[in-house]
């Protein structure tokens, strides 16, 4: 399941995690200022484990299928 969406009347259509208004954008910036995913989920309770384990996942695939 893609666990990232867009909806034009949500956050400007910004993508967020399924069922939530919490950007991906978020996620991406709490690893990249060194934070963890279990202090991003703390502070975004409606986001899952899974959630996140997925996104990072479709990530990972979608860097391999586009690296030269």
């Amino acid at each position: 399941m893609n666990e990232a969406v867009r909806n034009p009347e949500v956050l400007g259509g910004l993508p967020v995690f399924r069922g939530t208004r919490v950007p991906i954008r978020n996620l991406f910036d709490y690893l990249l200022r060194g934070g963890t995913v279990g202090e991003f989920l703390e502070d975004f309770p409606t986001v899952s484990f899974e959630q996140v384990r997925r996104l990072l996942q479709a990530a990972e695939v979608a860097v391999e299928e586009h690296a030269a």
